[in-house]
């Protein structure tokens, strides 16, 4: 029972600020044009770099979406190091995760995270800018992309619609459709692994158990191995940074986690391998490797110095949010779930029919 309590309170929390965060990141695919962002990371310099960031990090793609979208780039004329920073501020971080994040990790940690994810991006796309871009990339051609991942994902890059210029009501209500279909049917699963882990944590483990071995370089250096060859997108990992945070792990080694595990996974290290060489994947995971652990001791140390109680600021952002607003929030993801479980189940059904 107090695991069943502990789970009903952690989606409470999440329901109302994963909801806005889905709404925004359907805004923002309706209203972001993507031909636009291959003109805009053209070039070499920090500063591609860093626009490929800044634009990356408030996109609604996870680990495994935002590999189309980062090959389309390098194709279309990005350079290396642009489509490294771009492949790892998007999974990073994002609307959504953002919104969540200021409520199951405190406002303090919501602004650590997305600035984290931006320089540790721009600290590996730099990095990579180091080798001699010896692959040219290809014509802009969409349908020459091949992923091998593209089962894992419901997003494309040969997805845009053949409506020249649809409405404003059109663009905004087909926005809505897509955060409240394709985007929960990306993030479900993992989503509601990532609440059912938490509240395991938080029923198990005593509150500061962890507190021991929950800090320092070691810690981190766990963190890391457990995050780079995981699968886990940016929201449906910070309920279980939360959940480890309560269990005595410091938010800098958190963090770590919070940045390795949604950047990196088995299929994109493959993909970068293929597309962009050895090297380029070398630099891409000693960025993530770096730049993880010195945020993470960074953030450790700030949060120490200035005295910032973590749990506490937890605590308060939650309590604040009426209860009507939860339990309509958690109503609205759950019949959105429901109704995709519904429509793959009518799916399978016809193929077995017809089968």
């Amino acid at each position: 029972m107090e695991y069943l309590h502990n789970l009903l309170t952690l989606a409470l929390d999440a329901a109302p600020w994963l909801l806005l965060g889905f709404l925004a990141a359907g805004l923002m695919k309706a209203w972001v044009p993507e031909d636009a962002l291959s003109r805009w990371l053209g070039g070499s310099g920090i500063w591609p770099i860093t626009k490929a960031a800044l634009i990356g990090a408030p996109l609604p793609l996870c680990s495994c979406g935002v590999l189309p979208a980062a090959l389309a780039l390098r194709r279309s004329g990005a350079s290396k190091g642009s489509t490294i920073s771009f492949l790892i501020a998007t999974p990073e971080t994002g609307v959504d995760s953002i919104a969540v994040s200021y409520v199951m990790l405190g406002p303090v940690m919501a602004v650590i995270r997305p600035i984290a994810a931006i320089l540790s991006a721009i600290f590996s796309g730099l990095l990579t800018s180091i080798a001699p871009d010896n692959i040219k990339p290809s014509s802009p051609t969409c349908s020459s992309i091949e992923i091998p991942v593209e089962s894992e994902c419901n997003s494309g890059c040969c997805s845009e619609s053949v409506e020249s210029s649809p409405s404003f009501v059109a663009r905004t209500l087909g926005g809505i459709r897509y955060a409240l279909g394709e985007m929960v049917e990306d993030l479900i699963i993992w989503l509601t692994i990532g609440l059912l882990l938490a509240a395991l944590v938080t029923t198990l483990v005593p509150p500061m158990a962890m507190a021991s071995w929950g800090s320092g370089l070691p810690a981190m250096l766990a963190m890391l191995l457990v995050g780079i060859p995981m699968y886990i997108c940016a929201t449906a990992s910070t309920p279980i940074a939360a959940a480890l945070i309560f269990s005595g792990v410091s938010p800098g080694t958190a963090l770590v986690f919070l940045l390795a595990g949604p950047a990196t996974n088995i299929a994109t290290i493959g993909i970068i391998r293929q597309e962009m060489g050895t090297y380029a994947l070398a630099t891409y995971l000693s960025g993530i490797v770096i730049s993880s652990l010195t945020l993470g001791l960074l953030t450790d140390w700030f949060i120490l110095s200035q005295g910032i109680n973590i749990q506490g600021q937890i605590d308060a952002s939650a309590e604040w949010m009426p209860s009507w607003v939860a339990y309509l929030s958690a109503t609205i993801l759950l019949a959105a779930s429901l109704k995709i479980l519904a429509q793959k189940a009518q799916q399978r059904i016809a193929l077995f029919t017809r089968g």
